[in-house]
């Protein structure tokens, strides 16, 4: 038993954290957090083996925090996931205009003209006069965060859809657009009659 716990933990947390770090969705996030009480347990099992009492306490703690990740994720975050979703299919089947939930944005990627992702989406402006999006933010290039590039793009180069986001620039086009700075976003979108020649600019 303290052999297999002596595996299990290092084995176990080691894939929860790796688990919701990913980001892929509340189902993955929340079965994450049941891999890491798992690895919890047997941190308490290590613990109590070997008399580390600090061991102990700290996982039976962390225990609890990771039911209540599980239950969040699993439960409640996950719920409105499947809410969205299911607005967002509904939509795309009626004459109504298609929605799209705007948390899912974020980290989706942007194909471009040859359906090939050329970027990612890191987050989105909104405009607070009307309720519209003034922009989004894509990284392109780097490793993990480390060495992207980030541009501002107009809404209206984009095409939004429930399978993710699409638009006419292929990734020299994405490069080529002006840079802001991580830490510094623009007040105002890019000038939408530069971008996108059918549009006016915001009075």
């Amino acid at each position: 038993m303290e052999e297999a716990a002596n595996w299990i933990a290092p084995v176990a947390t080691t894939i929860a954290a790796m688990m919701t770090a990913a980001n892929l969705g509340a189902r993955f996030t929340g079965w994450g957090f049941v891999v890491f009480f798992v690895g919890s347990i047997a941190w308490c099992a290590v613990a109590l083996s070997t008399g580390q009492t600090n061991l102990l306490w700290t996982n039976g703690f962390l225990a609890l925090v990771n039911v209540i990740g599980a239950w969040r994720w699993l439960g409640r975050q996950a719920v409105y996931e499947e809410g969205a979703k299911e607005a967002s299919e509904q939509s795309s089947e009626s004459p109504a205009p298609t929605v799209l939930p705007v948390a899912t944005l974020s980290g989706q990627k942007v194909k471009g003209l040859g359906g090939e992702p050329i970027g990612v989406v890191v987050d989105a402006m909104m405009r607070c006069d009307d309720a519209t999006l003034a922009y989004v933010v894509v990284s392109e290039g780097g490793v993990g965060g480390v060495g992207e590039r980030l541009h501002a793009l107009h809404p209206c180069e984009l095409r939004f859809a429930a399978d993710g986001l699409s638009c006419d620039l292929d990734a020299a086009g994405l490069q080529a657009r002006p840079l802001i700075a991580p830490d510094a976003w623009p007040a105002r979108a890019p000038r939408p009659e530069l971008v996108c020649p059918s549009k006016k600019a915001p009075t």
